[in-house]
């Protein structure tokens, strides 16, 4: 035993440089992949425990269009047996407000009439502010989304517009709101004082509607509630329906792309490490050839020689997996909090971080790290003491040796090369591992780095590829804020005499009812278009958007859900009325993740002659430049009727968080693998330097300076790198969206709509080739520094 910790210590203090390396490559995927691993455990921990402190919801039914008594529909949920019932609760509906003298109109606001605190279920926990029965008067209590999206704060006043007035109130507390409160929301629920509601919105035209919450004591049941509750309705539920799976998905979707990201790129990184520490040892059992074969022949066994590796590794990996399974801890809380600060309450997240589960990890990887040491570790067994002390390696292998040196000289006879160019072809063909080595991990880190660069992009350049995520293609949106000044006739007037307009269409949205064999019926959204939705921008991934009385396109959800394709027919009820319609197209869309569907006005028209669309205006301008200008002359011009805002700015106020949310993983799993290339070229470069010390101390001795020598090792790095960055590009750009494919489907997306910048891709691939070379460069410094003599002896 005093030998193998004899020996074992030696290679440690001998290999001081490639040891240190080694400890990082272990260290960072420790750190990736348990941070991954927290961060997807705790992203369902954390809504869960949110959604049970909040007695949350399973489901959120919204009256008021006069199809449903909502007293009646309230009364008879009440009465079931292992369902928790919410009040009715009223609400008016807004769409504008200002805050610090600055109009936003891209928010749709629930005005709700506070009932007393604590609510039954659904209720609001509070992220800031003193919990109280209800708001004080003249004051209000906003979500965590909306404080963060538009940096509200306590005691900022917000400036509300009804269309017929306006009125002021002050935000006295921000609360975590799960139906309405999760990233990406472009509603918001802002709860107010009951004396509040009736003076200011109870006066306003119009009716109330109404919101009530149902929680299930076993989820799993509500299919046969609703089968219960439309026999009482003696037909289905009409009106409008969030579930509970709406309401956790767009919680979870952003640490669900980062976990896998890490994930995938972590267990990259692993594999690099295993492979590297195969490399290590067989690259030590060559170099440490004669001395194992002496070694053997004084008595030590194969099996003993096999655990001083065994034991190297294992204290190298034991040295490196604790500090990484520490500090991924504060990693993963701080990507959690970033992404999941609409759910805290208080002053922080309850971040569960469980400690066994963290020594499983550490124990899964430390046994990986030993396995594979064992295995690489079982060619000393092959060392024949007497072939080693002869020829400082086996037999055949000597014989390959001299083969290879034979065929590898030929390569000098390509005069037409530089010889620097030959040397370094030469240093390639010679070491085929590390070359694959060297490709592979220049390929990885080029995959990382592009795919970041391409995804944070796509979503700041979001507006070219809008229709692509569901949405239109307008230049401007225009929401109707009160029906009561508005007239649409003078509306079309207006535009039609504004020579800036190209065209324009109108948007309603009512909610559909499609029958399903065997399941509850689908509640969705489905738009309907007074136009054209082709000019409006909307785009469909199969056949083509409806344009008369009997067609509809559906979302690929809902394709998915009834097993339908164009040219099938569905039933769907609107306002109460059944049509049977034809599939003309299926399309995809992130919002109400592609639950939704579309049809013409004609439709509506069928049953309703008088209906005409005057909800949202989507305009588009024949030169987008002035759009920002001719917003604000709408707004000028019809300023208690309408609210306008330019697309872009509906675009971003919704994908701006997840570019914020997105930047430092990313950013994090970039520079490690940029550092990791760097780290390993440089160890992989030092050990072929040093097998190769002699032929370079020839070339040396015979008149090449150091210099032209390393540049020569340098070129065939360069050349090697070049193949993994160009593969990289492809890998980063096809192949990783393609894997999140699994991920986006659940979110109504086959496909990532990608905006790729060619330059700026093939730019950010080659920092890989740079990080490459520099490893390389460094690693031949040994060569400048020893005399052609030393180099000749070793």
């Amino acid at each position: 035993m005093y030998a193998i910790i004899t020996l074992c210590s030696s290679y440690i203090r001998k290999r001081k440089i490639q040891n240190g390396l080694m400890v990082v490559l272990i260290f960072l995927s420790t750190l990736l992949l348990a941070t991954s691993v927290t961060i997807l455990t705790n992203t369902n921990n954390i809504f869960e425990k949110a959604h049970h402190d909040s007695s949350g919801a399973h489901q959120i039914l919204t009256m008021g269009n006069n199809i449903h008594n909502p007293i009646a529909v309230n009364e008879w949920w009440q009465e079931q047996p292992g369902v928790t019932t919410s009040s009715l609760i009223p609400y008016r509906n807004l769409s504008r407000f200002t805050f610090n003298g600055k109009e936003i109109s891209n928010i749709y606001l629930f005005m709700m009439n506070t009932p007393n605190t604590p609510f039954m279920i659904d209720q609001l926990l509070f992220s800031e502010g003193e919990k109280q029965l209800s708001p004080p008067k003249g004051t209000i209590w906003i979500p965590t989304s909306l404080a963060s999206s538009a940096t509200i704060s306590l005691g900022d006043a917000i400036e509300f517009h009804t269309g017929e007035s306006t009125f002021n109130l002050t935000v006295s507390g921000i609360v975590v709101d799960m139906p309405y409160g999760g990233p990406f929301t472009t509603n918001a629920r802002i709860w107010m004082n009951n004396t509040d509601y009736q003076q200011h919105l109870a006066t306003m035209t119009g009716s109330d509607q109404y919101m009530m919450a149902l929680r299930f004591n076993d989820y799993q049941q509500n299919t046969n509630y609703w089968g219960d509750f439309e026999k009482y309705l003696q037909g289905p539920y009409l009106e409008s329906k969030m579930e509970y799976e709406e309401i956790a998905s767009f919680y979870l979707i952003i640490n669900k792309i980062i976990g896998f990201i890490m994930i995938a790129f972590g267990i990259a990184m692993l594999l690099i490490s295993l492979f590297v520490i195969g490399f290590s040892i067989s690259d030590a059992i060559l170099t440490n050839y004669r001395t194992i074969g002496v070694i053997k022949s004084l008595g030590l066994s194969s099996r003993e020689i096999s655990i001083t590796y065994v034991l190297q590794f294992g204290l190298l990996s034991a040295v490196a997996i604790i500090p990484g399974i520490i500090i991924s801890k504060f990693l993963s809380r701080r990507i959690i909090e970033s992404s999941l600060s609409y759910m805290k309450a208080g002053n922080h997240l309850t971040i569960h971080q469980d400690t066994l589960f963290n020594i499983l990890i550490a124990l899964i990887l430390f046994g990986i790290v030993l396995l594979t040491a064992y295995f690489y570790s079982h060619k000393a067994r092959n060392v024949e003491p007497v072939q080693a002390i002869k020829y400082g390696m086996s037999e055949s292998a000597n014989s390959k040796m001299n083969r290879r040196r034979n065929s590898s000289n030929r390569l000098f006879r390509l005069r037409s090369l530089p010889i620097q160019l030959q040397i370094g072809l030469k240093s390639i063909t010679k070491n085929i591992k590390s070359s694959i080595l060297v490709i592979a991990l220049t390929s990885i880190t080029s995959a990382i780095l592009v795919f970041s660069v391409v995804i944070l992009n796509s979503f700041i350049s979001i507006k070219e590829t809008s229709p692509s995520w569901g949405y239109d293609a307008s230049h401007v949106v225009v929401t109707v804020s009160n029906k009561e000044t508005f007239t649409k006739q003078q509306f079309e007037d207006f535009l039609m005499a504004d020579e800036r307009v190209k065209d324009h269409a109108w948007l309603d949205q009512f909610t559909g009812i499609l029958p399903n064999d065997s399941h509850p019926p689908l509640n969705i959204n489905v738009n309907v278009i007074e136009g054209s939705f082709d000019a409006a921008g909307y785009v469909t991934m199969s056949g083509r958007n409806p344009i008369s009385k009997n067609e509809i396109a559906i979302g690929l959800n809902i394709a998915r859900a009834l097993n339908k394709n164009i040219g099938d027919i569905v039933e769907v009820y609107l306002e109460g009325k059944q049509h049977f319609l034809i599939v003309t197209g299926i399309y995809q869309s992130i919002a109400n993740m592609s639950n939704s569907a579309r049809i013409t006005a004609e439709v509506i028209k069928v049953y309703n002659t008088t209906y005409t669309t005057s909800e949202v205006s989507m305009i588009n301008l024949l030169d987008e430049t002035v759009a920002t200008p001719f917003v604000e002359d709408l707004n000028t011009h019809f300023k208690s009727s309408v609210s306008a805002v330019t697309q872009q700015l509906l675009l971003d106020a919704v994908f701006k968080e997840v570019v914020a949310v997105l930047v430092i993983p990313l950013s994090i799993v970039g520079i490690l693998f940029i550092i990791v290339t760097c780290i390993i070229i440089f160890s992989v470069s030092r050990i072929n330097v040093r097998k190769e010390s002699s032929t370079y101390g020839i070339y040396k001795s015979i008149g090449m300076t150091s210099t032209n020598i390393r540049w020569s090792i340098t070129i065939g790095i360069l050349i090697l790198s070049i193949m993994g960055a160009l593969a990289g590009i492809f890998i980063g750009i096809k192949l990783i969206p393609l894997a999140l494919q699994s991920i986006i489907l659940d979110y109504g997306l086959l496909e990532l709509p990608l905006v790729i910048n060619w330059p700026t891709s093939i730019g950010i691939s080659f920092v890989s080739v740079i990080a490459a070379i520099f490893g390389g460069w460094i690693s031949t410094k040994i060569i400048a520094k020893t005399s052609p003599r030393i180099l000749i002896v070793e």
